[in-house]
């Protein structure tokens, strides 16, 4: 069974952002990555087996000790946003909500949350289905702290026992108050092993600098930590978004390695999956870590 060591510095929620130090610590003895393949269509490629992927990091490639194709409950933290600028979209954004919590199987778990000024809990992990009550009372108001909810999502992920973990994102893209920087957000969302999935809901009458800069901070969130960046096409297309979001989490190979550098130096270092008896496929997960200290 695959195992990371995860421990957790006390503070207090609002503390989160005041320096740059990660809140979620990880014991890199092993690293665990949840892999994605896909064919050129963007099919899920089932049976694949462990001698076919080659594990590098920072270009040296590494021994694979733990390999997984089961399918396997995940956990999964909702967050949504309701700051000022999320007026006018914010029963859309519940709508889609929802739908990712119909496409959840009996086994798996799920937490939501909501962002302004500050991040609340609204649900604890729990298998239900039914979006919290609290979430309908929620109106669009104040700053938007992006970052510090996805740190947040990241702390409490890290507790929980499951092995594939999601974060996903429901947000016009644009953070403009939060404590803790984006780097500082992915690296704890990377250390509680959760994959990053973006939704965005910019509004199309907004300025094309703005709709790129909020589109840039979510892509940047899905493409590091390995997820996926979704712009908001709602209606059919949207539960059709959340389906394949859902499907990925089930479709995913697990892969352990003890990392041959075991300096604990507090540096980055690159993760990269190659394929190379299987050039069509495209492997996709976290593109790093943050080494242990």
């Amino acid at each position: 069974m695959l195992s990371l060591s995860v421990a957790l510095l006390l503070c207090l929620p609002h503390t989160y952002g005041q320096d740059e130090e990660d809140v979620v610590r990880v014991n890199a003895d092993l690293v665990v990555l949840n892999v994605t393949v896909t064919d050129a269509k963007g099919d899920y490629v089932h049976k694949i087996p462990r001698s076919a992927f080659r594990i590098f990091e920072d270009g040296r490639e590494q021994s694979i000790t733990n390999f997984g194709v089961e399918e396997t409950p995940f956990a999964a933290a909702l967050l949504l946003d309701a700051s000022g600028s999320m007026e006018g979209r914010l029963t859309l954004a519940r709508g889609a909500a929802i739908n990712f919590l119909d496409g959840l199987r009996p086994d798996d778990v799920a937490s939501v949350y909501t962002f302004d000024t500050k991040v609340e809990q609204l649900q604890d992990f729990s298998p239900g289905r039914d979006l919290p009550p609290l979430a309908y009372n929620v109106t669009a108001k104040g700053w938007t702290v992006l970052n510090d909810a996805i740190l947040r999502a990241a702390v409490d992920l890290s507790r929980r026992p499951e092995k594939r973990r999601a974060i996903i994102v429901l947000s016009d893209g644009a953070d403009t108050r939060s404590a803790a920087s984006a780097d500082k957000a992915l690296h704890n969302a990377l250390a509680a092993n959760a994959t990053i999935y973006t939704i965005d809901f910019s509004a199309l009458t907004s300025a094309i600098t703005l709709r790129q800069a909020s589109a840039g901070a979510l892509k940047n969130f899905a493409n590091k930590s390995g997820g996926r960046y979704v712009a908001s096409p709602g209606g059919r297309a949207m539960s059709e978004a959340f389906a394949a979001i859902v499907e990925e989490l089930r479709n995913q190979y697990t892969i352990g390695y003890q990392p041959t550098n075991n300096s604990r130096d507090n540096r980055w270092r690159t993760i990269d999956v190659k394929m190379p008896a299987r050039p069509e496929l495209n492997a996709r997960t976290r593109r790093g870590y943050r080494s242990a200290k």
